[in-house]
């Protein structure tokens, strides 16, 4: 491949095909970036109303170093590491602060639960050396390769399998590691953080824990779009064209070889294809393929979410920038989402209110409230109904919780369903993460950054492998990167 006169398509600008398209600029091919939608993002998106600013999709940053190798110096944006990460809520009365700080939240769980602080530093400890074992072979590398895969690092690494904690679940995990019931919901939690169940995911997503805790959790200046703003300026910088309100209808393979896209009635040719949509619709519309998208179709979905914004009047000073407000049946909650398609009647509620940050978020005296609890994929319910039925079972929770009358405070509101969700982002059924983590092997079933029987088709984003959220999305751009670079060399 002549890098100087090779052409790239990348198929929807979230946050990674923005990284994709920046990487792939940067080997020197001719990079142009196709998104149906009018706007850059993908899931990262904000919307702006009645003096209201919203974040209305991903509320945390972690791993910014990746953001940061993606821009020059004079394009890096400015965020801060919270000192305090969550505030916890629970049914009973009980409110935890999550300090950034290992030990002052080790002590803080000890104050008001009767953990021993040793406890959780000890099962953060475990927690960062199952981060070490996996995320070179899950995170930043292709594991589908054999050649990368099997290296002597690797072998070793594989020799030490049985600290990874596959075969049991999350929630076995932390019932064990802590005996009070509060402690293992909050540990319980990370399983969201890609759209899983804590009672089925395996024991190995405990790193997250570690991501949060002992390698930070931030937040951008201006909120979590200036990083979709910041990747967009350094594309442009590097000669990256975007084509917006523009959606590729399909891919263009003769001969079992690709050829390029069709779009607009016209087709274009490209030596590279790199594909940042959700993974069942690229099999249902971009390239049919019945054997492939039945795999997919037996991968339970994750968790898809029922959001409100609501703007409202007056501020909340014990509330920080993320709140949790957790359900007192945590099980329960679980096999709703899960098992039964449905929303339990007493949802965990999460708050993110960005103006605690970024000031202009709202107006002088008022906070934007980013009200979100867990909700099932949609496979026909009822939403409207649902979140009529969910509004009222939040502000009744929030209020006795909080001693408010919150209806009576919001100035502004809209919402998000999974219906919304699919609409505007394209993830089938509104999962949000593609496939769940729900079983030892979710991790190997997600589908590779590649196709063996398509050289220069490449695949990145939430829907494959390393999987979702931000810091995967970049990491599956630089596989993707690396792959290509390797070609560009031969």
């Amino acid at each position: 491949m002549n890098k100087n006169r090779s052409k790239a398509a990348v198929i929807g600008a979230g946050i990674g095909g923005l990284a994709a398209a920046i990487r792939l600029a940067r080997l020197g091919l001719q990079v142009d970036v196709f998104e149906q939608a009018a706007y850059p993002g993908g899931k990262i998106r904000e919307f702006r109303q009645a003096g209201f600013r919203f974040d209305m999709g991903p509320s945390l940053f972690t791993l910014p170093g990746l953001a940061d190798e993606l821009l020059d110096d004079d394009l890096k944006f400015d965020y801060r590491k919270l000192e305090v990460i969550t505030q916890y809520c629970f049914e009973d009365g009980t409110q935890l602060t999550a300090f950034a700080d290992v030990k002052r939240f080790a002590d803080e769980v000890a104050q008001k639960t009767g953990v021993p602080a040793s406890r959780v530093l000890n099962y953060l400890k475990q927690a960062e050396q199952i981060y070490q074992l996996t995320a070179p072979v899950f995170i930043f590398n292709s594991f589908h390769r054999l050649g990368k895969l099997l290296t002597w690092a690797n072998l070793k690494r594989l020799l030490q399998f049985f600290r990874l904690k596959a075969f049991s679940t999350l929630h076995q995990i932390n019932a064990k590691a802590f005996s009070d019931e509060r402690v293992v919901q909050l540990f319980d939690r990370y399983a969201t953080y890609n759209g899983s169940n804590p009672y089925k995911t395996p024991g190995t997503l405990t790193v997250i824990s570690h991501l949060e805790h002992q390698l930070g959790a931030y937040f951008p200046k201006r909120g979590m779009y200036q990083i979709v703003d910041s990747l967009v300026e350094q594309a442009m910088r590097l000669g990256v064209q975007f084509h917006f309100s523009t959606p590729v209808t399909q891919l263009l393979v003769r001969n079992g070889q690709l050829k390029g896209i069709r779009l607009n009635g016209m087709e274009r040719n490209f030596e590279v294809v790199v594909s940042d949509v959700d993974i069942h619709q690229f099999y249902s519309k971009l390239l049919p393929d019945k054997r492939r998208l039945d795999k997919i179709k037996r991968m339970e979905p994750s968790s898809s979410a029922l959001i409100f914004y609501w703007g409202m009047k007056k501020r909340f000073p014990k509330l920080d920038l993320h709140n949790i407000f957790f359900s007192k049946n945590y099980k329960e909650e679980f096999a709703c989402l899960f098992e039964k398609k449905t929303m339990t009647n007493d949802p965990t509620v999460y708050v993110f209110i960005s103006s605690k940050e970024v000031k202009t978020d709202a107006p002088a005296g008022m906070e934007n409230w980013f009200v979100m609890v867990n909700a099932p994929a949609n496979v026909g319910q009822d939403w409207e109904k649902m979140k009529t039925e969910v509004r009222r079972t939040i502000l009744k929770k929030l209020n006795r919780l909080l001693g408010e009358r919150l209806e009576e405070q919001i100035l502004f509101e809209d919402a998000l369903d999974p219906v919304k969700i699919e609409d505007l982002t394209g993830s089938f059924q509104g999962a949000m993460y593609g496939s769940s983590s729900n079983s030892p092997f979710a991790a190997f079933n997600r589908h590779a950054n590649f196709r063996h029987d398509l050289p220069g088709l490449y695949f990145v984003g939430g829907s494959v492998h390393p999987g979702g959220g931000i810091p995967l999305c970049l990491s599956s751009a630089k596989i993707v990167a690396e792959m290509v670079e390797e070609k560009i060399k031969r």
